[in-house]
């Protein structure tokens, strides 16, 4: 069997790990050692992150709906509760997409969850 020699691949892995690391500080974007290590904390906190994310938003939504709700007389968790018993299904990305682009339509939300 002939002999193969690995320059060219390995070349090509160690410029795909540093192009990976591009934007990183100090050596992290430049030396290989170091790239790759950073790349493994990386991909641990971006896991970490997206599950981040999804509770921020939440949270978010929930603050934009408690503001919107005690402006109309109610404080979130009674609004939410309303809700539930009344069967009205908005989820709160929905319900603070109202309260906040749409006050009208907020105040009708509300206005049903209080019959």
């Amino acid at each position: 069997m002939t002999r193969v020699k690995r320059g060219a691949s390995a070349h090509k892995k160690r410029e795909k790990v540093l192009k990976q690391t591009k934007g990183f500080r100090w050596g992290r974007k430049s030396k290989e050692k170091a790239a790759k290590e950073a790349l493994l904390h990386a991909g641990a906190h971006a896991y970490r992150g997206r599950k981040q994310k999804k509770r921020d938003k939440r949270q978010l939504w929930e603050v934009k709906i408690n503001a919107a709700s005690r402006t109309e007389g109610i404080s979130y968790s009674k609004l939410i509760s309303a809700l539930k018993k009344r069967e009205v299904i908005l989820n709160r990305k929905s319900l603070a997409e109202l309260a906040e682009r749409e006050p009208e339509a907020f105040k009708k939300v509300v206005a049903e969850a209080q019959k």
